[in-house]
């Protein structure tokens, strides 16, 4: 018998096999999905909340008192590091936002207490302006695995692992939880649930999709609307959100924000059905989504999801019968052709009702006040906009609580939910090889831990967590969490349990059993983009890894891999070094449900099994193809009582996916193997992943400031002010070979806005290690019109080779060297193929 077994159940809808008594039995995912399988157009919907004339009455009332003024600010959304409470008042603000990693007073730690306090301050400013009556402001926030962004809060499971517990009931609940925390800080509104059905593993956000089937995605999304929402009358109840709409799980390469290359049919069969079941649960707010869609065999290009009429009011709106409102993304109305953060009258136009403005709030106002007056926009679009809006904000009983009336309001215990959290961990775990019998781990057992995540909440919690990213973060970050060691720690004993980082220089006598806990560190949106022409391997990006699990072989000794990652990745060399292989994906702060299930009870025994199943096909290859066969299918998993050698698998050599058309170098954060560093004579140091804070560096007589800003989207650049002589560099600790990039006409090219024109000199730098380089001149690209707009500079390669650099070796692709007075930031670096060809390239001088 194949060890690894699945059922599907009609067309590809997933069954929980070999569960655990322990808990209950999560129900394979509906038909629901199935029975739609034709649908040959978007699907008229009913909604758990049937419109109450007597809300429509109200709506219509207060609709009918306000200025275009009062409307156009209830359509607005700022960030809370860009608006103050007075802000809201004299604006007439309908909704604030805190993005990943902000929080009241930009303090990370900030209590419940401290959210609570700002939050009433924004209702109370709202409650007070000069409109004849006076609408209250809602709060959003990215509670996307738990309250996330709050220090203390619990953090569970990311949504790949909740996908593979195969249980909508704990779905529910989890949601329930979020909903009380998320009450908890005064906040009344999240951006949850994600349905993107993910399509390729490339994708950085693969972790937030609970599956590549739509079926189950529909059957959870309808659960978490449930378990959020109730009937918005409850004490613990915020309003929920489906996002993305429509199509980021199926982009081209997995791109984050790119082209989604499906069909209508495609689109609607399978990327619409988590939509499906949030609306039929009752949703009220839709998300549009940052990618695109071609329909090419249709001949049909909607372009950008923000600016497309087709999708967010014929088809969401008056197809599916959607009456909550539509919220933008970060600035992504910036996005659609013409538009700019500011001012995007399309995308308005097109549906979407409220509209994300971070930062540029204020003139967002001024402009679409303009683009009224004028009849760019029609009045009744307005109105539609407002009076949904006021609908949702009645419907959630805000007009009649402040953010402190709820009973969760201001109470630290409201974040914790450990028990929930732990169950979630035992669910998710799918054990995918089990040769020997190496679990469970047994009591008296001495075990050897290695690993950097052995003992690392930060790697368990992934992304979104705490910080956007989910970097700059340590155990002391997460109050009331437990790291993998913890659990072993609890379940063996402190006396049984050896943490090292390598089983290297360990005297094997010391112990019986090597568990390695491996994987992939904190990433989030783009960041996490896995390049078309990289592989899936693992140990391409982690090579560390692969040194542990080969030097814990090496002893002879058993080898647990407790793998971390928020995607299926080709791991079959790691497989084969290990004699368990389990896939924990991204646990959150429940470390101790992980070794709930590694370790057996006293008699010897499993307490738990392991119940999870692969809602992702697992990749045979480094460069799998959507018609490769997987190494582990959908439903795969093992549990206890069944065979558990995969025996020894092919491993694949391959070292890229083809040729590669760009190679990055930042963007939002370094990009590994390159790093963003100052130097001032002959000091050096890494600029460092932080995003919030500001470094003044050297310490005694700062050269450079460096802080973190956006160009293109959310916190994605860095603003270097020269305060002295000193280089803003990219290095990479060896070399790369960008010689065949010169060939196909490679050019480094980064965005860049000049803050303030430069009056000396300034130079771009390339190194290619000691006494080999060459720089350009960029004084006069950065001066004059230059300053104040985004512009995309690329310098082709050859001109370097010109200049005498060695384009096999080089190791500092990027260098700005420059003196004060200057400041500009940076972001998008990378090396792009063909990009010397583009009419506005640098010309090399001849």
């Amino acid at each position: 018998m194949n060890p690894i077994r699945m059922t599907l159940l009609g067309a590809g809808l997933l069954a929980c096999l070999s569960c655990g008594k322990q808990e209950p039995a999560g129900k394979p995912a509906t038909a629901a999905a199935n029975d739609s399988a034709q649908l040959q157009d978007w699907p008229a919907l009913k909604s758990s909340f049937a419109q109450d004339p007597a809300i429509e009455a109200r709506v219509a009332e207060i609709l009918a008192s306000m200025t275009l003024e009062q409307k156009i600010g209830q359509m607005v959304q700022p960030e809370i590091k860009s608006i103050t409470p007075d802000e809201v008042r004299r604006y007439y603000i309908g909704s604030v936002l805190n993005g990943g990693g902000s929080w009241p007073g930009k303090n990370k730690h900030a209590t419940v207490q401290e959210w609570l306090a700002l939050a009433d301050a924004y209702h109370d400013a709202s409650m007070t302006t000069d409109a004849k009556i006076p609408v209250p402001v809602i709060w959003g926030t990215d509670a996307v695995h738990g309250h996330s962004n709050v220090f203390g809060a619990t953090i569970f499971p990311h949504n790949i692992g909740l996908g593979a517990a195969h249980d909508a009931e704990l779905i529910e609940r989890i949601a329930e939880a979020t909903g009380q925390s998320t009450r908890a800080t005064g906040v009344d509104w999240t951006f949850a649930p994600t349905v993107a059905v993910a399509q390729d593993a490339r994708w950085g956000r693969t972790y937030e999709s609970y599956s590549s089937q739509p079926a189950l995605i529909r059957e959870y999304a309808a659960a978490y609307v449930k378990g959020m929402q109730g009937g918005l009358d409850g004490d613990g109840n915020v309003v929920a959100t489906a996002k993305h709409f429509i199509g980021d799980g199926a982009t081209d390469g997995g791109k984050d924000q790119g082209n989604a290359l499906v069909t209508q049919a495609q689109m609607i069969n399978v990327h619409g059905q988590g939509y499906y079941g949030a609306i039929e649960a009752g949703v009220q707010t839709v998300m549009a989504s940052f990618n695109s869609w071609n329909d090419v065999a249709a001949g049909k290009d909607y372009g950008k999801m923000h600016g497309s009429r087709d999708l967010l009011t014929v088809a969401l709106k008056e197809k599916m019968g959607f009456d909550g409102f539509v919220v933008s993304d970060w600035n992504g109305i910036g996005q659609v052709p013409g538009c700019s953060d500011d001012s995007c009258a399309q995308a308005i136009n097109a549906g979407i009702d409220m509209v994300m403005v971070p930062d540029a709030w204020k003139p967002f106002i001024a402009n679409t006040v303009a683009q009224v007056k004028s009849g760019e926009i029609p009045m009744e679009r307005i109105d539609d906009a407002v009076t949904r809006i006021l609908r949702v904000k009645l419907r959630a009983g805000l007009f009649e609580r402040k953010p402190s009336a709820s009973s969760h309001a201001g109470k630290p215990e409201s974040l914790v939910h450990r028990d929930l959290a732990r169950r979630a961990v035992r669910q998710s775990l799918v054990l995918l090889k089990n040769d020997g019998g190496a679990l469970p781990l047994k009591r008296g057992q001495r075990v050897l831990l290695v690993g950097k995540s052995a003992d690392s909440i930060s790697n368990q919690a992934g992304g979104w967590s705490l910080t956007w990213q989910g970097t700059d973060n340590t155990n002391a970050d997460f109050p009331h969490a437990d790291s993998l060691a913890a659990g072993l720690r609890e379940r063996l004993g402190e006396a049984n349990v050896l943490l090292r980082d390598s089983a290297e220089g360990v005297d094997p006598a010391s112990y019986d059993v090597i568990v390695a806990a491996i994987g992939e560190t904190p990433y989030a949106e783009t960041n996490g983009d896995i390049v078309p022409s990289d592989t899936l391997a693992h140990s391409r990006r982690h090579p560390e890894d692969l040194a542990v699990l080969k030097a814990a072989a090496a002893t002879g000794k058993p080898v647990v891999t407790v793998f971390l990652s928020g995607r299926p990745l080709y791991a079959n060399d790691l497989i084969n070094l290990s004699g368990a292989f389990v896939a924990a994906w991204l646990p959150g702060t429940e470390g101790k449900g992980v070794s709930d299930v590694l370790v057996a009870g006293a008699d010897g025994k499993p307490e738990h099994d392991f119940r999870g199943r692969l809602t992702f096909p697992w990749p045979a290859v480094a460069c799998p193809k959507a018609d490769d066969k997987p190494q582990f299918a959908l439903g795969g998993g093992l549990g206890y009582g069944d065979g558990g050698s995969v025996g020894k698998l092919a491993e694949d050599s391959a070292t890229s996916c083809g040729e590669a058309t760009a190679l990055p170098i930042f963007n939002r954060s370094d990009i590994a193997p390159f790093s963003l560093r100052m130097m001032a004579g002959d000091a050096e140091q890494a600029v460092g992943a932080d995003l919030n804070r500001t470094v003044r560096w050297p310490d005694a007589k700062p050269a450079l400031q460096v802080a973190t800003v956006q160009i293109n989207t959310q916190q994605d650049a860095k603003e270097v002010t020269w305060l002295a002589p000193a280089r803003f560099v990219a290095r990479n600790p060896s070399k790369n070979n960008l010689a065949a990039m010169a060939r196909a006409h490679g050019a480094v090219q980064f965005d860049v806005i000049v803050r303030q024109a430069p009056i000396k000199p300034v130079q771009f730098t390339f190194g290619c290690g000691a006494g080999c380089g060459a720089s350009l001149d960029l004084t006069a690209a950065f001066s004059g019109d230059a300053v104040g707009r985004k512009q995309t500079v690329k310098l082709p390669l050859a001109c370097f080779g010109k200049l005498g650099a060695d384009l096999s070796g080089v190791d500092m692709p990027f260098g700005i060297a420059a003196d004060a007075p200057f400041a500009a930031a940076f972001t998008n670096i990378q090396v792009v193929a063909g990009a010397a060809e583009d009419a506005d390239a640098v010309k090399c001088a001849r």
